[in-house]
């Protein structure tokens, strides 16, 4: 009976042999064959045939069809011969069933070293690295000799495991069997070193390999890569085109890599070239990564192009295009990309949408981002970290903090990059307290925070003046030398900055090591708002002088520096360098002169700069109306503002601020009134504290005190020191000592170093004949250590810019200022003029000036 089954078996299998696959044959067991055959050559040829078939079983899949087979074998008894079981074994392990491998494993014969092999190949391929190193050492132990076919997957679970020491014993073992100029063994080695960061070593094994295959240029070159050494790579690279080894398409992906990270754009062209000549410019890898390096080289005409020549796109192919468009600002020209990759059938993965996302964040769209979100649910797209980052990222965008955190509730897990775009969403929305929490939260879980996290984080230290925390931080990160990193330095002398220690932020910036246009920037922004216009220029220029470019953020801030100053000659020269330059066009910057220009009282090239620009934004507008309202022309602020509005241009709440300003400036406290609530009820912007800083300005400007205390009670979040400061200073021009009392003592609670508030109070109490509360307020200041800065005016002459302080005497020309002084001073006195007293005199130091006077003229 058995002999007839073997017979049957047999001749089914080769019956079906050539119309059917290896697998359909071998479950074809029906056959008209009758001869008698013998079980001799029954036995080879069937061991032939189940051979084939169990290295045809290479999936998961067909792991049914290969236990049949392997039942097969144990009927027929052949299932025990050495190379046969050697097979199934390896079929269990290519079909992932380990428990399947483990049993096959002790009924087999330990004596060859393929047994062995196949159970550490299958514990690594598995990921359970530990289990195949104690296979190895069990087979060491067993007298059992390692050979080429070992080692390779020894090296990666110690690769695995990160345990480069493990790694070495078994060099030593390699080097004592002679292994180490094998081409597999040696790749795998160095593979190991490279990645875990020893360079010296992989390159000594590689240059002692005397027969180098393309796998082993790569797997060298990829070290070099992976540890962001360039230059090494592409002297590997080289090397490697002076052999007589071709590079692959995995070769140029990897060199190429180099090229996109470190913007090389010549040597990426010259490679694109070399590529061509091998013919392997359209294979996916390399258009792929050609793609990615076109793109951060900001080339989208080459990227385009040669997206457009590839025969079939795929997955890839579109994330990189359309990331590309993306992070070179051009939104306008993904979204139609997104819309053209869903209508070719490429259903989109995790990461084109983490990639496409910051599209609708640039529109606001709060509409467009729950569409898309809707979409990801919809098709089951995998909710991975990155993209639930940027979920989080485009909700806090858009002022949804509620989604941002049902999102981030609903993970499972969390990493620093989640935790990274909540504590910048925070900020963004201004919940600088909320932000600063997550950051201890992330800590405590034992996360590590990356230069990203650090970079985002202080803003929050710096919106709550919390010095202290910030110079923490920054010990921390001195000390984990991230304080390197140019957006980390960008980020902690802004901290500095806005907790008032410019002098501290400039030693951040002194000491940094490399500066980017970012850092430059932030420094010049600083000095130009910290009260250092002079200095912010300087900065420009050296920026300028050490060959960083400047972009629309450099030109804006310098401009601001010469408003501030004011130095129009200065402002000039950056607009003649505007003009000769690519920034021209750029309606940042063309804004930012208009407003340079108003501020430095020549409010015609302001209305020139304006009718001049070929595009105008929300920006552009506001700006000329701000210029218009801040030198009192409410008419012509009015009109702009309508022609804003006819030219389909919304209004924004910069806009109002300069209109309603405007109207203050003017004394036409009803038309304020009239566009606040224009603003508020029709076209839905809610009121900030810019909003009701001016308000209060409007009606203090009016004398209508008591309406502008109002408006400070009625705000619904606490006012902050701007808004009491407005307070005060029309309390002093008009005289109302009981309101500016209790302006000054939210004012000493909210900013208790700043001397101004002290004077501007002691002058109202003064002006009021209150003298023993004068003496309270400056003893408090004593107290408190607050000191007077003295205020200081400049005046432009032949474009030098010269500054003066009440009693100077610093300056070059100071005898002929004064003697000048002293005779325009006589010819007013001989005309009547009588000098008004900016703080009335106290009543003994007037009666002792009178006797004086009285004893001079006796």
């Amino acid at each position: 009976m058995f002999y007839i089954f073997r017979s049957q078996f047999y001749f089914s299998v080769h019956r079906f042999l050539p119309r059917f696959s290896r697998l359909e044959f071998l479950f074809s067991t029906q056959s008209n064959y009758k001869n008698q055959i013998s079980p001799t050559l029954f036995s080879s040829n069937a061991e032939a045939a189940l051979t084939s078939i169990f290295q045809a079983c290479k999936d998961h899949s067909l792991l049914r069809q290969g236990k049949q087979s392997h039942a097969h074998a144990i009927v027929s008894g052949i299932d025990r011969n050495g190379y046969l079981g050697s097979r199934i074994l390896g079929m269990y392990v290519l079909t992932g069933s380990l428990e399947d491998a483990k049993n096959m494993f002790y009924t087999l014969q330990l004596g060859c070293s393929s047994t062995w092999n196949w159970m550490i190949r299958g514990f690594t391929l598995m990921g359970r690295f530990n289990y195949a190193l104690l296979f190895y050492f069990k087979m060491l132990g067993a007298g059992i000799s390692p050979d080429k076919y070992t080692f390779p997957y020894v090296v990666k679970a110690c690769g695995a495991l990160n345990s480069v020491k493990m790694g070495r014993i078994v060099h030593e073992t390699v080097d004592l069997l002679g292994l180490k100029e094998d081409a597999f063994v040696g790749s795998s080695l160095i593979k190991l070193y490279a990645e875990n960061g020893h360079l010296s070593d992989a390159q000594y094994l590689f240059d002692n390999i005397p027969h180098k295959d393309c796998v082993l240029w790569n797997v060298m070159l990829n070290g070099y890569v992976k540890n962001g050494d360039s230059g090494n790579a592409i002297k590997i690279f080289l090397d490697m085109r002076h052999s007589e080894i071709k590079p692959n398409s995995v070769t140029f992906a990897c060199v190429l890599s180099v090229c996109a990270s470190e913007a090389m754009l010549d040597l990426g062209t010259q490679l694109h070239g070399i590529a061509v000549s091998f013919g392997l410019e359209l294979d996916s890898p390399v258009a792929n990564t050609l793609l990615a390096m076109y793109s951060k080289c900001q080339c989208l005409e080459a990227a385009r192009k040669l997206f457009d020549m590839m025969p079939q796109s795929d997955l890839v192919s579109w994330n990189g295009i359309i990331s590309g468009y993306v992070q070179n600002g051009l939104m306008s020209e993904a979204e139609p990309l997104f819309r053209g990759m869903i209508s070719a059938g490429i259903k989109p993965d995790s990461i084109t949408f983490a990639s496409f996302l910051p599209c609708v964040a640039e529109l606001l769209s709060l509409e467009h981002c729950k569409e898309i979100h809707g979409y990801i649910v919809r098709h089951g797209v995998a909710l991975d970290m990155f993209l639930k980052s940027a979920l989080i990222d485009i909700y806090l965008k858009c002022r949804d903090v509620e989604m941002a955190r049902k999102i981030l509730r609903q993970s499972s897990s969390f990493d620093t990059v989640v935790c990274t775009a909540m504590i910048s969403g925070y900020v963004l929305n201004g919940m600088n307290i909320e932000a600063v929490e997550a950051f201890r939260w992330l800590l405590q879980e034992r996360m590590k925070p990356t230069s990203v996290t650090f970079a985002s984080v202080f803003p929050a230290f710096a919106g709550l003046a919390a010095l202290n925390l910030g110079k923490e931080l920054h010990c921390s990160i001195i000390k984990n030398s991230l304080d390197r990193k140019c957006h980390v330095g960008s980020a902690v002398l802004d901290m500095y900055a806005k907790c008032g220690r410019l002098d501290l932020a400039r030693r951040v910036f002194d000491r940094m090591t490399e500066r980017d246009a970012i850092c430059w920037n932030s420094m010049i922004t600083s000095c130009s708002q910290n009260g250092r216009p002079g200095e912010a220029i300087d900065l420009f220029r050296q920026m300028g002088t050490e060959g960083t470019p400047y972009d629309c953020v450099s030109i804006s801030s310098a401009l601001s520096a010469c408003a501030n100053l004011p130095a129009l000659h200065y402002g000039k020269e950056i607009h003649g360098f505007m003009i000769k330059g690519p920034l021209r066009s750029d309606l940042y910057a063309e804004s930012s002169l208009i407003d340079m220009y108003a501020k430095c009282g020549n409010l015609n090239l302001s209305r020139r700069v304006f009718n001049t620009m070929q595009g105008k934004n929300e920006v552009s507008w506001n700006s000329i109306i701000s210029a218009y309202g801040n030198h009192g022309d409410l008419k012509e602020c009015l009109a702009l503002f309508h022609e804003m509005l006819k030219n389909d241009i919304q209004p924004d709440h910069v806009t109002f601020i300069g209109i309603i300003s405007a109207c203050g400036h003017a004394g036409q406290v009803d038309e304020g009134i009239r566009y606040y609530h224009l603003m508020t009820e029709e076209y839905r912007i809610p009121a900030r504290m810019e909003h009701y800083a001016c308000m209060v300005d409007l009606f203090g400007r009016a004398g209508r005190l008591d309406e502008a205390f109002e408006t400070i009670n009625n705000m619904p979040f606490p006012p902050d020191a701007g808004v009491w400061g407005t307070l005060l200073g029309a309390c002093h021009v008009h005289g109302n000592v009981e309101l500016a009392e209790v302006a000054s003592k939210h004012l000493f609670d909210l900013d208790p170093l700043n001397s101004g508030y002290y004077v501007l109070l002691a002058n109202v109490q003064a002006g009021a004949g209150k003298w023993k509360k004068v003496l309270k307020v400056r003893s408090i200041m004593k107290e408190r250590g607050v000191r007077k800065i003295p205020g200081y005016s400049w005046i432009e002459v032949n474009n030098a810019t010269h500054m003066f302080v009440a009693a100077d005497g610093s300056h070059p020309l100071t005898a002929q200022i004064y003697s000048v002084l002293d005779s325009l001073l006589f010819e007013l006195k001989k005309e009547g003029y009588v000098p008004q007293l900016y703080l009335p005199m106290h009543p003994q130091l007037l009666m002792s000036k009178s006797l004086s006077e009285t004893a001079l003229q006796d």
